[in-house]
């Protein structure tokens, strides 16, 4: 949240003239900061009738820019901004991660990843990381308060934060069926918002019979052999992944790829391995953005995982959980970068997760991020 200046306070009313115009009601909710309570942030509360309140704050960006963003839909259950890391970053070993919107129709996941962060995420669910969905009806008039609101920019809304958003394709839960019709209606969504697919799925049927993917983001996260083997359980095989994001991409749709966690493993022929997945991505499609992580182990997530097999790689703490230890992380990303450009001029490429440190190192500009989520 941004403390309100006089600039602030400009700015603030300038951006809610369109909202009374339209007969939105406004309430301007000033609170304290918990380090201090004599300082003050500002947050604006807008509604109108037949929608739910919209409550909105000045947002700094990753380069200090001060934006009026919403910060969730009433009370945050389904739609809510992703703000667990301080942006911008001041220190050398803060973390890049813009925010964004979270979309929370569902969480839980079905595959069996064993380095999951959901496992520590959920564990106080007596579901667990078993696939939930919330009531639809919910979380379409969560959704429409928002596509209905007069913003100034479209958001993008990440609907795989906490769960597998293709997990529930073959049901009557199904996200195209009932979500993504929403972001096409260009009556509805008159300012293009877009939503934001992420998966380990290639259960892309839905996707195929969709004829107007402009509002539709689609994110499949993809790892390399031997690691799927050995940690991915229940995932399809990379490459049927691949070719189920090549397919997508072959028709219009903007596609994305994470290569997250990547992990050295083995030993003796990592490199050839994510060479290879590598390989297999880029001349198969080209990629709108590739993002690249490494292993990371939240201490809720350490504790509730099955198979702790993985946790031998991680060496260092951080603000992220226990890492690999900095210079093997450096060495990782060099090795991936390096390849991809040489190989094959591709320069669409973000970190996830990672220090202001390490972009400046592989001379990555932080202060422009472009990653999966946003």
């Amino acid at each position: 949240m941004f403390i309100l200046e006089k600039e602030a306070h400009e700015k603030l009313d300038k951006f809610l003239k369109d909202f009374i115009q339209e007969g939105y009601k406004i309430k301007i909710i000033s609170l304290a900061q918990k380090k201090n309570k004599n300082n003050k942030f500002t947050m604006v509360k807008i509604s109108r009738n037949g929608l739910l309140s919209l409550y909105f704050s000045l947002i700094q960006d990753l380069s200090g820019r001060i934006k009026f963003l919403p910060i969730r839909v009433s009370d945050g259950s389904i739609i809510e901004r992703f703000m667990h890391v301080k942006v911008p970053p001041e220190h050398s070993d803060d973390i890049v991660c813009p925010s964004f919107l979270e979309l929370k129709w569902a969480y839980g996941c079905p595959f069996n990843c064993a380095y999951c962060y959901l496992q520590g995420t959920l564990r106080l669910l007596s579901t667990k990381k078993r696939p939930v969905v919330k009531d639809i009806v919910k979380v379409k008039r969560h959704l429409l308060s928002l596509l209905k609101a007069p913003l100034k920019e479209p958001e993008i809304l990440n609907s795989g934060e906490l769960c597998d958003s293709l997990m529930y394709e073959k049901s009557k839960y199904s996200i195209t069926r009932n979500l993504i019709p929403l972001f096409e209606d260009t009556i509805t969504n008159k300012l293009g918002h877009k939503i934001l697919l992420v998966t380990k799925s290639n259960n892309i049927e839905g996707l195929l019979e969709n004829s107007n993917p402009k509002h539709i983001i689609v994110s499949f996260s993809i790892n390399s052999e031997n690691v799927f083997k050995k940690w991915e359980k229940g995932t399809p095989h990379p490459f049927l992944r691949i070719e189920a994001a090549k397919r997508l991409s072959e028709i219009g749709f903007e596609v994305r790829v994470r290569i997250d966690p990547i992990i050295p493993f083995p030993k003796t022929s990592w490199k050839e391995d994510y060479y290879k997945l590598i390989d297999r991505i880029l001349s198969s499609f080209t990629p709108s953005r590739l993002t690249i992580g490494s292993l990371r182990g939240l201490p809720s997530t350490i504790r509730e995982t099955k198979d702790k097999s993985w946790i031998v790689f991680l060496k260092s703490p951080s603000k992220w959980g226990l890492r690999q230890e900095y210079k093997t992380r450096r060495e990782i990303y060099k090795t991936i970068i390096n390849y991809m450009r040489k190989e094959y001029g591709y320069k669409n490429i973000a970190l996830c997760k990672e220090t202001v440190q390490m972009w400046q190192d592989l001379e990555i500009e932080w202060k422009k991020c472009a990653c999966n989520c946003v």
